[in-house]
């Protein structure tokens, strides 16, 4: 006699996504509620869903009140939960593929969603950022929008080829020193997860960063903290300083020498000329 079988079968899964669609931001039958950007906007969710889908959603959700001295019977904080550093059309789009496993991006939102999507722990969501940013946006506009995530999560996961680009271009809106500081932290997060020295992982950012931007207190205290890690070449400090002390950018590649968009104006900087060599 046979046993008895099972088997999993599935429905449209097109129409599942659709019908979930529709909860996005409805109030209906919502249970927790944000207010998301400077304009204070309300975004209706349901709790079911962000804990299910999302770590860092599921520890927000279950947190216990200030105050509380009985955790184990504490309700739930219902919100409204206040996030003011986000824009809400980003906020949507991650809540968008929280509900329906799916997206909607545009050039103007497609880089917040990343870093957002790195934040929340959404490997899946990073990928698909990924994935449109290389297919509709250009290296120059990457750089250009690139500030508003260097100093997040995001910028850290970045490929040292990437990065590389990215630090080639004159448009990018961060001053030398704060790329310093941040290819520094990135360098030692990519050395940690590669389990390679920090030098060696760094050696292609490192080429691109314009140290002769860099005024001589910036350089003393550079050298300092290079001591400790060895992140940028003895090489390409010494070239610095003598860019400094010939009060030209003799030696240096001109690309080096040149002030980018977001570069802080320094004394100095009027003595390297743009046609260096």
């Amino acid at each position: 006699m046979a046993g008895p079988c099972s088997a999993r079968l599935q429905g449209d899964v097109a129409a599942f996504s659709s019908a979930l669609r529709t909860l996005v931001n409805n109030p209906q039958f919502s249970d927790v509620t944000f207010v998301v950007g400077p304009e204070q906007q309300k975004v209706f969710a349901h709790r079911c869903v962000l804990a299910c889908r999302c770590q860092a959603f599921r520890g927000m959700l279950t947190q216990v009140p200030v105050g509380s001295q009985d955790s184990s019977s504490s309700v739930p904080p219902q919100g409204p939960f206040i996030l003011g550093n986000v824009q809400p059309e980003v906020f949507l789009a991650v809540i968008e593929f929280l509900y329906t496993n799916s997206v909607t991006l545009n050039s103007h939102i497609a880089l917040e969603v990343l870093t957002s999507s790195v934040e929340y722990g959404l490997q899946d969501l990073c990928k698909l950022c990924v994935k449109f940013i290389k297919d509709t946006l250009s290296v120059e506009q990457v750089c250009e929008a690139l500030q508003a995530v260097v100093r997040t999560q995001g910028f850290r996961e970045l490929s040292d080829v990437v990065l590389a680009r990215v630090l080639r271009s004159d448009r990018l809106a961060v001053d030398e020193l704060d790329l310093v500081h941040a290819v520094r932290e990135w360098a030692h997060v990519s050395s940690a997860v590669l389990e390679r020295p920090v030098p060696e992982v760094a050696a292609l950012p490192v080429r691109e960063l314009r140290l002769p931007l860099l005024a001589p207190s910036e350089l003393v205290t550079l050298e300092s903290h290079n001591q400790r890690d060895l992140l940028i070449p003895v090489e390409s400090i010494a070239a610095a300083w003598r860019a400094h002390a010939l009060r030209k950018g003799s030696g240096v590649p001109s690309r080096l020498c040149r002030p980018r968009r977001g570069t802080r104006p320094r004394d100095h900087h009027r003595h390297l000329e743009p046609h260096t060599k």
